[in-house]
């Protein structure tokens, strides 16, 4: 999958502020990068900016409106109501389509997925629902059980027998612990991660006082437990990593490698951590992997690029 596509909602921001940022002369393919790395900041930067803004918007649980059904009305002048047994009915849209389970990163809310999620729906993904999980949680564990009675309620709300998971960085990282640990693998059908670190990241080591950031650490006893074989696990993953990634250190910490799992690696050139749920680009790669067949499914781990221009 090759996606090339320029960040038009945020590319009038990124020319107004990159000709202000001094660029001392370098040679051919270190200016270029560096070219590039400024763009995926002033980018980050101006998502950080308008992210702040909605914020408060997302700090609650998101409202779930029941179900709409139209009022039965006579069958002609006189004539008697319909038997609902004897209407035709459309094939059902969780046997298709499944739900859409966002969860978003640490000291964050649903306000992330604004964009993706009206991606989301413009495509045909009508449902779609957010978490929010507490800003106190501390143990990635405890979010894992919560996502799990999350999913089981979606399921039997919606008559869905499985559900796909969108998470971005420590989301992804609570997705994988319900479906490899907690036996979530029987209702996830596909785990999609965004910037997650699948093998710990190093960045901020300040930020140790949290307990759960401490669990993100490389070798933490969460990150040895995904480590562990998962033998038969039936979801399929399919993990979004940046090489500009400043919160994942080293950035190939975002892929997914184990060997008992089937995944694709997904490596995005030309944007920074908080632009991979936000920018358009990846919101197409995002959709083109929900909307995969299952059976286009990798059986082992494979790898793709996704250029942002």
């Amino acid at each position: 999958m090759k996606v090339t596509r320029a960040a038009q909602p945020f590319l009038p921001i990124c020319q107004r502020l990159l000709p202000a940022l001094p660029i001392p002369a370098l040679p051919g393919r270190l200016a270029g990068l560096s070219l590039t790395l400024l763009k995926a900041t002033a980018l980050d930067l101006a998502i950080l900016a308008g992210h702040l803004l909605l914020y408060p918007s997302g700090m609650t649980q998101e409202r779930r409106a029941a179900p709409v059904f139209p009022a039965p009305g006579p069958a002609g002048p006189g004539g008697p109501l319909p038997d609902p047994d004897d209407t035709p009915r459309l094939p059902l849209q969780a046997e298709s389509r499944p739900p859409v389970v966002l969860l978003h990163g640490f000291i964050d809310n649903r306000s992330v997925f604004l964009l993706l999620r009206r991606s989301l729906a413009q495509h045909g993904r009508q449902q779609v629902e957010s978490l929010n999980y507490s800003p106190l949680t501390c143990d990635i564990r405890t979010a894992a059980e919560l996502l799990g009675r999350h999913i089981e309620e979606i399921c039997e709300r919606t008559g869905a027998r499985q559900v796909d998971i969108v998470g971005h960085s420590l989301g992804g990282l609570i997705g994988r612990y319900y479906i490899q640990r907690l036996g979530g693998d029987h209702r996830v059908r596909m785990l999609v991660t965004l910037g997650t670190p699948h093998s710990g990241t190093r960045v901020v080591p300040l930020a140790n006082a949290h307990p759960i950031v401490r669990q993100m650490r490389p070798g933490s006893p969460v990150i040895e437990e995904l480590a562990l074989p998962a033998p038969g696990c039936r979801t399929q993953f399919v993990s979004f990593w940046s090489d500009l990634d400043r919160m994942m250190d080293p950035p190939e910490t975002a892929c997914l490698d184990h060997p008992g799992l089937s995944v694709r690696n997904v490596r995005v050139s030309g944007v920074g951590h908080l632009a991979l749920p936000v920018h358009p680009a990846v919101a197409t790669g995002i959709r083109q992997a929900l909307d995969a067949p299952d059976d286009t499914a990798p059986s082992g781990t494979g790898s793709s690029d996704l250029t942002v221009a």
